[in-house]
């Protein structure tokens, strides 16, 4: 089940929360399910998202667990445990945010918090089938989130169901509007290398909601892909390197943040030239679809059991890390392929138009649905 690290009771008589804890909730610590942290202070005052949970009348219920200090994407944590994927028994849940998801999937909350730094909320909402959000980048505030500096940490939310996860969004973006009318029904799906059954799974939804599909190609997103892991590693050493020395941090992470030690100025400098780059191509592409279509993920979860080498599995983010890169809002839908296991659809749009990206999905579920109608 899910890994609940504290059990709360704060806030009103609204829909149910949990929080990924590396979100500040005053009175408590932030651990980010880390031995290393496991004497925290507790936070001082809540960090903003939690404050405007609060104020729209939701009931925070707990903190839960993540892939250690946020720095993984299997959800597998030899402190607090893993937390076990509630509709896929022995997949692995995803990381970082596993546990938002699995608390999502599990029926314990109406909705919940997580980050996404490389892909660190679609990827375990993908792997446990609900749904997940990354707004664009610094549009929901990050104040009070671990860690402190970051340019690609998002806060977003996890529901099981697409009106849920907008409620989320209105709740914890002050400037998040009304959605637009859909009017264009056509998609940009881009070519990307993914298993053949969850490439067909993609389709056939698009194809079931009578969307006019166009193909696209993104030349410059392994690039992006590279790139992120060398933003993202350079970041994380900053924020968390100082742990290592304590020899408290898990093996896996501890290892993965001496080699991140080691990312030079130089290409520092080269992944930065790959985001203008990447961000322009990405740009470019949405200024011709208002939306792009694409996996969250090139295969199905691994097996617990295979996962055991977080550097092995780094390829799971393969579609989702230069999205984080490049500052678009992303979302991932869950699907099913034949072998009855969980795909995502990601669909991206053009930063700022969180809103454009919630309505375009609603509108292709509700075609779907219709069977195209």
């Amino acid at each position: 089940m899910t890994i609940v690290v504290e059990t709360l009771n704060l806030g009103g008589s609204g829909p149910t929360v949990m929080v990924k804890d590396t979100i500040d909730v005053a009175g408590h610590p932030t651990r980010a399910s880390s031995r290393a942290l496991q004497d925290a202070e507790p936070a001082t005052r809540h960090a903003d998202v939690v404050a405007a949970l609060l104020a729209n009348d939701c009931r925070l219920v707990g903190k839960v667990s993540l892939h250690e200090l946020a720095f993984g994407t299997t959800g597998i944590n030899q402190f607090t445990g893993t937390a076990q994927n509630p509709r896929y028994p022995g997949r692995i849940p995803g990381g970082s945010s596993s546990s938002s998801a699995t608390a999502v999937a599990a029926g314990l909350c109406d909705f919940s918090l997580g980050t996404d730094t490389g892909g660190s909320i679609r990827i375990p909402a993908c792997c446990c089938g609900v749904f997940g959000f990354k707004p664009t980048f610094g549009r929901v505030s990050r104040a009070g989130v671990m860690p402190t500096e970051t340019s690609l940490d998002c806060v977003g939310p996890f529901a099981d169901s697409l009106p849920m996860l907008i409620e989320a969004m209105r709740m914890i973006d002050p400037g998040f509007g009304p959605l637009p009318e859909v009017e264009a029904f056509e998609i940009g799906v881009v070519a990307v290398d993914a298993q053949p059954e969850i490439l067909e799974a993609i389709q056939h939804r698009l194809s079931a909601a009578g969307i006019r599909q166009m193909s696209v190609s993104l030349p410059q997103m392994s690039a992006a892909y590279a790139a992120g892991m060398v933003v993202i590693n350079r970041e994380t050493w900053k924020a968390a390197g100082h742990l290592v020395d304590g020899g408290l941090v898990g093996e896996d992470v501890a290892g993965r943040l001496l080699a991140a030690a080691r990312t030079t100025d130089e290409a520092l400098a080269e992944a930065e030239a790959v985001r203008a780059a990447f961000t322009a191509e990405v740009d470019a592409v949405l200024a011709q679809h208002q939306v792009l279509a694409l996996p969250t993920m090139p295969d199905y979860p691994l097996r617990i059991e295979d996962a055991a080498d977080t550097r092995a599995v780094l390829g799971m983010t393969a579609l989702v890390r230069p999205f984080n890169l490049s500052g678009h809002p992303a979302l991932t839908i869950p699907l099913e392929g034949k072998s009855g296991l969980p795909v995502g659809l990601q669909l991206i749009a053009a930063k700022g138009a969180d809103e454009r990206l919630l309505a375009f999905a609603q509108a292709l579920l509700c075609r779907s649905e219709q069977g195209g109608n």
